[in-house]
């Protein structure tokens, strides 16, 4: 039947924005403020996060002179939107003296040029590894690839379009190698992006995924998977009970 063939990414994107809508994405396309965004705090809700930022940015700056000259107790105040405060506002601290000693307080210029030079200008800052920097690199608006987070990856390995290898390294290639079923433009490869995100953290979760809701099913390797295993449980059961009544 047509609608058990595993589904390509571009119709499951297609799918996934009837489900989810327009997803929101970060709230600045700054190289230095999406630094931030990815260290603002640790562990928080999604919404928790973008109100972390809009705290900082309203109460402290963006810039790395601000966030130098601002009192801990201030960088602390916008990192309890997650857990490990002092941490964090360390990590803040920390990123705002790499972007002025190394950057002169500019990133645009590093994040400009050739893709790896860029992303190694970006892996220089903490909490930031390469798919990090990749993913900064796309919301600065350079279509440099799908770069998915974990939430997405884990979608792609369940639909079937990515093989779950024995490293993140291996599988974050893979999916990367993926996201060229998408059109090569910023806007697109950052709506599957957010949309692969969302689709991880709400309904195919890690543990307990909800298939029965999900628009992907009937294409969808996992969920056809524990569909096919449910009349074997079934018959085990029965002949489980046989035995006992026998």
């Amino acid at each position: 039947m047509a609608d058990r063939e595993p589904l390509t990414l571009p119709r499951a994107v297609a799918r996934l924005r009837d489900l989810h809508g327009s997803p929101q994405g970060p709230p600045t396309r700054d190289p230095f403020g999406l630094v931030l965004w990815e260290n603002v705090a640790y562990l928080p809700s999604p919404d928790g996060r973008r109100e972390a930022f809009e705290q900082l940015r309203r109460t402290v700056g963006t810039t790395p002179s601000a966030i130098l000259g601002a009192r801990r107790s201030a960088l602390e105040r916008v990192a309890a939107r997650g857990i490990l405060a002092p941490r964090v506002a360390s990590k803040i601290r920390e990123c705002a003296r790499i972007a002025l000693d190394r950057f002169g307080g500019d990133l645009s210029g590093a994040v400009a040029g050739p893709v790896g030079e860029a992303v190694r200008a970006l892996r220089r800052f903490p909490g930031v590894g390469e798919p990090g920097a990749e993913k900064i690199l796309l919301f600065t608006g350079r279509p440099v690839g799908l770069a998915p987070e974990s939430n997405g990856l884990r979608v792609l390995v369940r639909l079937g379009l990515v093989r779950q290898e024995s490293s993140y390294a291996r599988t974050y290639a893979a999916g990367r190698e993926a996201g060229r079923a998408l059109p090569a433009k910023a806007a697109a490869l950052q709506e599957a992006h957010l949309l692969l995100q969302e689709h991880g953290r709400t309904l195919c979760r890690r543990s307990a995924p909800a298939c029965d809701r999900c628009p992907l099913a009937a294409g969808c390797l996992h969920a056809r998977g524990l569909a096919d295993a449910a009349p074997a449980r079934v018959r085990s059961r029965r002949s489980a009970a046989s035995k006992e009544r026998g």
